[in-house]
């Protein structure tokens, strides 16, 4: 079996997020009054937003639905926001927070992944049918695992594991100490660890 690390790995394909200049010119239109400036920051974000909920939940079917309620959220924080942090970060702590409580409203119900085209996106060109149907299974077996792991240990995983984010980072995000982030990592990847082994016998 490919290794867990790598072929999440694979799913690190993060989209570049809009330079802060221009958030900063959209935010500014749009507490201004402009119409079209929060359609503008949609499009600016939407689609970061919607892989990173991919990377997190993998492929389920509400990820859409909760990146419209991310932006939805949005909406109602920004007249509340004095630019304590940049638009980006307070973006993706609202994704983050959406995930986790999605993630905690599914923990007792079965796993339901809709494959569609996610893990071929992941697996990419195979030498052979077999390779790539082998390499679709893996990752099956790794979200399954994945989701018997409490969310903030499985989100602090992800983002460290798949996304390559400090400690520090993943802290601003998720509202917790770097050494409680480690933790979380740590404990998420002896978890993960356990849990494959299990499920290969």
């Amino acid at each position: 079996m490919i290794s867990a690390i790598a072929l999440l790995g694979a799913l690190a394909r993060p989209a570049a997020p809009p330079p802060a200049e221009q958030d900063d010119d959209l935010l500014a239109r749009h507490q201004a009054g402009e119409p079209d400036a929060f359609a503008a920051i949609y499009r600016a974000h939407s689609v970061a937003v919607y892989r990173r909920l991919s990377r997190i939940l993998g492929p389920v079917p509400e990820r859409e639905d909760l990146t419209q309620d991310v932006f939805l959220a949005l909406h109602k924080t920004l007249p509340r926001f004095r630019g304590e942090s940049q638009l980006s970060t307070l973006i993706h702590r609202i994704a983050i927070n959406r995930a986790c409580d999605y993630l905690r409203r599914r923990a007792r119900r079965p796993v339901n992944l809709v494959e569609g085209t996610f893990f071929d996106d992941i697996v990419g060109p195979a030498s052979s049918p077999e390779v790539q149907s082998a390499a679709r299974e893996d990752l099956v077996r790794v979200f399954t695992c994945l989701a018997k792991i409490k969310p903030k240990k499985r989100i602090a995983f992800l983002l460290r594991v798949v996304e390559g984010m400090s400690f520090d980072e993943i802290g601003q995000l998720t509202d917790a100490a770097p050494e409680a982030v480690a933790k979380r990592v740590q404990h998420a990847q002896h978890e993960l660890d356990a849990l494959l082994a299990r499920s290969a016998r």
